[in-house]
């Protein structure tokens, strides 16, 4: 999707940044003098420990009009049951069944939904509390979050729009995030989302215990998959508004609480540091792929991971199957069959998905949970099997994504049955994979008989 983005932005991941919107705003040689520039407040957000490794240390400096700590007590928000994000008890569902979703509805003209009101909860494990697990969401929403803004206590939030642009007003500054772009917004950020072009719907990973970074290359060397440049961080961008109320409502241990205060909360003149939230346009991906003979390993097209204390186990990775030459030989070329030790929830943003090309539709989604046997339907596998190989371009307007996880994924009840969006019938897609084996059938022990 070509979107005209009229905002301004800094380019890389990881950066330690400084902006601001009004000249000379940034205190110089310091953090906190005894009086910041134009009488601003010093306020930091530590997205990590204090005491954690400078590699992985994460944390900004802003300079607001008031602190955010100027609001009213803290009180529970109108109650949304179908939001979940604890999973270590026995409140979720647990099966190893193969499931897909047809896609979400959106809300009709007669509701006013907005953002917050449109999440729903699929699937996840753990618990923020223990600052481990992840979790699942959809969102539909259609209409503009007004004079009210949002943060998420419990972990950091990776969008990805489906349908409709996600205009973002973040304490950092303004991103547009259009389907086949993704924002991540860490926790603790606030942030307000309208619609600019109607009603929308998409996908959230939230992961409760890490935060998003470059998957290491290794023998790829030192470019390709998701380039660093190609990430884009909003530049500082505030309102000032005094006697105007304001909601802000955060996910707290799970639960939706709010405050209220008399100011925006996008007041943030100017900032410095590496914790700011940021988009990337998956368009970009620098594609890896086989140029000789076999399907490679869905890893070769992980944008971002949030990684465990086990090397080279993921929390959850986000993987795209973005369009692609394939040119292998003598190559089953769609996805090969599949028993994972690692959960796989699947999304469509655009067009089809090359191995299951009817049921599996943009907006709905598919689950496939540790160990549970998975691969391509019989169509597919039929049609593979005996096309002419040639060099193929693959994917042309489609966009498929994967959140892969280690951890066992529970789901919710809402994900389960009360949605009315699970096709009963999925695992009819390969009941017609009939015996194809043309060997002999007289052994014995594992031995031919003589």
């Amino acid at each position: 999707m070509t979107m005209k983005d009229s905002y301004t932005y800094l380019e890389g991941f990881g950066n330690h940044f400084t902006t601001e919107a009004l000249e000379d705003a940034l205190p110089k040689g310091q953090n906190t003098p005894q009086k910041c520039p134009y009488n601003l407040y010093a306020e930091q957000l530590s997205g990590t420990a204090f005491t954690a490794p400078r590699t992985h240390n994460q944390r900004s400096w802003l300079y607001r009009i008031r602190p955010s700590v100027v609001h009213t007590p803290y009180e529970p928000y109108a109650t949304n049951e179908l939001l979940v994000s604890k999973f270590d008890d026995d409140s979720q569902l647990i099966t190893p069944n193969q499931m897909r979703w047809s896609p979400f509805d959106i809300p009709s003209k007669n509701e006013k939904v907005d953002f917050v009101q449109g999440m729903k909860t699929l699937a996840g494990a753990g618990s923020p509390a223990c600052r481990s697990g992840l979790a699942v969401h959809v969102y539909t929403a259609n209409t503009d979050m007004k004079q009210t803004a949002f943060y998420n206590s419990d972990g950091d939030f990776l969008l990805v729009p489906q349908q409709g642009v996600l205009d973002i007003t973040t304490e950092f500054g303004k991103m547009k995030v259009a389907p086949n772009e993704i924002a991540v917004i860490q926790r603790g950020i606030r942030f307000t989302v309208n619609l600019p072009d109607g009603p929308s719907r998409g996908y959230i990973l939230e992961v409760f215990g890490a935060h998003f970074e470059l998957p290491d290359l290794g023998v790829i060397g030192s470019n390709g998959l998701a380039n660093p440049r190609d990430f884009l961080t909003p530049v500082a961008s505030y309102q000032e508004e005094s006697n105007v109320d304001w909601t802000i409502i955060t996910k707290f241990n799970g639960k939706l609480f709010k405050v209220n205060q008399r100011h925006t909360p996008f007041d943030v003149v100017a900032w410095h540091g590496n914790y700011a939230p940021y988009k990337y346009d998956l368009a970009k991906f620098c594609v890896i792929n086989s140029v000789s003979y076999d399907h490679l390993d869905p890893s070769i097209f992980t944008v971002l991971t949030a990684k465990s204390d086990t090397p080279g186990v993921a929390i959850a990775d986000f993987v795209i199957f973005p369009p692609r030459w394939c040119v292998q030989e003598n190559t089953f070329r769609p996805p090969y069959f599949h028993r994972n030790c690692m959960s796989e929830f699947m999304g469509l943003i655009l067009g089809d998905y090359d191995g299951k090309k009817e049921g599996f539709l943009p907006g709905g989604g598919s689950l496939h949970n540790v160990m549970t046997p998975h691969g391509p339907d019989a169509n597919v596998f039929q049609a593979a099997s005996e096309a002419t190989l040639k060099p193929d371009y693959m994917g042309q307007n489609n966009q498929a994504f994967m959140f892969e996880s280690s951890f066992m994924l529970s789901l919710t009840h809402w994900g389960h049955k009360t949605c009315g969006k699970v096709q009963e019938d999925y695992y009819k897609v390969w009941a017609q994979l009939e015996s194809k084996f043309t060997g002999k059938k007289d052994t014995l022990n594992g031995n031919k008989k003589k």
